[in-house]
């Protein structure tokens, strides 16, 4: 009688691939770092995020074409195997997990300075560990656990940013009383809307592009989920919303209420939105929302790496050891495996933040464009392969296909190149460059080596 080793289990309901794709596009970044953009591209800064935005839209159309025709929880990385080599499907999915282990390690840190806020006396390192430990329990205890968390996270912030967004309407409009409407003075009486020149805001698209990594989990999400192709629908069909309400309206809602210029955006523009109509413990309410992102963003790093060095594993792309699925239907050992290699990280942070764990983090900075750049190469091979094959698979399709897509490409190239003409972004272009050639020619090293033992296994055959 065969025995059936354990798979995955599709535990994720549709409520949490919905919060998910509402709050997997709300970190961090938009909390503390859009104050460093609008200071420096001033009220056109909008534009930076409008641009960015779209182009977030077009990949994830392409990515919801391809998961519903083919639902995977490898997601992109098994799209590339088919559509561009096995040696496409290697580079991107290690890539991609060195992405997240290394988000993982700085979402623990920013979750412990921000914990240090309240407990100045404990240890950062400390603090660091224990946020990575107990969200990696969460993620053993079983699938659904990481959903309930990641829902109620998402939840936290979604009704977090659509009270601020109705809060700064009520001042825009002067519905507060004893706050004057600004109108729109700031965003035309300070040097105008583009105080800084175009320039500013092409430079703007660059950084802003890193905001939204994190969209694509959902469709990793949904491989694991009872009913993948309507998750994956319901994520693709509202990004749009998502993109204008949650971010090109709360940037527009920033710039319109504070100047551009002013030093109150550096600190924390929406601290600063929440002081200027009095609400108590204004920092410690955002000190909250914003631990709450960081926590999101750590849960889905653990929960995202661990898929993908699984997927990995499933195609000979990693050591078969983290294709062991416990009973509850976890990838036991990715799980793990990502999180050890997250608390070295955090050590690199304690024993030499400016050296190993700064060239971490810069190494993994252009990793979000090489991604979206082969989520479309990929698109444009696989949707004549569907079409040709299995037309029926075709739920979601991409819009002017393919022109659009081959418009996203060059796009996509442009802003990578251009980081190395950026002083604040060369060093990641760089060495995300020397990464991605390393792991491509490990590709071929490894490939060789097994080619060698194959062939020397034979020889070996016929001698005996």
């Amino acid at each position: 009688m065969s025995h059936q080793p354990p798979e995955l289990k599709k535990e994720l309901k549709i409520r949490h691939i919905t919060m998910i794709s509402l709050g997997g596009i709300i970190g961090a970044g938009l909390f503390i770092g859009s104050g460093s953009l609008i200071n420096a591209a001033g009220p056109g800064s909008i534009f930076s995020y409008a641009f960015a935005g779209l182009l977030v839209i077009l990949v994830m159309r392409m990515l919801g074409e391809m998961s519903t025709a083919n639902p995977s929880s490898g997601s992109f990385a098994t799209y590339a195997r088919e559509a561009l080599g096995p040696w496409a499907g290697y580079t991107i999915g290690w890539l991609y997990w060195f992405f997240w282990v290394i988000v993982i390690a700085v979402e623990a840190i920013a979750g412990s300075t921000i914990i240090q806020y309240w407990f100045p006396s404990l240890p950062s390192w400390g603090v660091s560990l224990i946020l990575t430990f107990l969200l990696t329990l969460t993620n053993l205890y079983s699938v659904k656990s990481f959903g309930e968390f990641e829902y109620w996270f998402s939840l936290i912030k979604v009704v977090s940013l659509v009270l601020f967004l109705l809060l700064g309407g009520a001042i825009i409009l002067g519905l507060i009383p004893g706050v004057e409407s600004p109108g729109a003075s700031n965003l035309l009486h300070r040097g105008g809307f583009l105080p800084n020149g175009i320039s500013s805001v092409f430079l703007g698209v660059a950084i802003v592009m890193f905001s939204f990594m994190g969209t694509e989990i959902v469709a990793t999400a949904a491989g694991e989920s009872a009913q993948p192709e309507r998750a994956i629908t319901i994520a693709t069909n509202t990004v749009i919303y998502r993109i204008l309400i949650f971010y090109l309206g709360s940037i527009l809602i920033l710039v319109t209420i504070l100047p551009w210029d002013s030093s109150s955006l550096m600190k924390s523009p929406f601290v600063s939105i929440l002081e200027l109509v009095n609400v108590p413990a204004a920092a410690q309410i955002m000190n909250f929302i914003v631990l709450t992102a960081v926590l999101s963003c750590l849960n889905s790093g653990l929960y995202t790496s661990s898929r993908m060095l699984y997927s990995m594993a499933q195609k000979g792309d990693a050591p078969r050891m983290f294709l062991k699925v416990n009973k509850k239907g976890i990838p036991f050992n990715a799980i793990v495996g990502c999180t050890v290699i997250s608390y070295i990280s955090v050590g690199f942070n304690y024993l030499s933040p400016d050296k190993i764990f700064l060239f971490l983090v810069n190494a993994s900075g252009g990793v979000a464009l090489l991604v979206y750049l082969v989520i479309a190469f990929s698109q444009l091979r696989m949707r004549k392969k569907y079409e040709k094959e299995k037309p029926e698979a075709l739920k979601i399709r991409m819009w002017l296909f393919p022109y659009l897509t081959y418009g996203t490409i060059a796009a996509i190239t442009s802003i990578f190149i251009a980081m190395a003409f950026i002083d604040s972004l060369r060093t990641q272009f760089y060495l995300t460059l020397l990464i991605a050639v390393f792991v491509v020619c490990s590709y071929f090293f490894m490939k060789k080596k097994k080619d060698d033992s194959s062939l020397s296994g034979q020889g070996n055959k016929r001698i005996s």
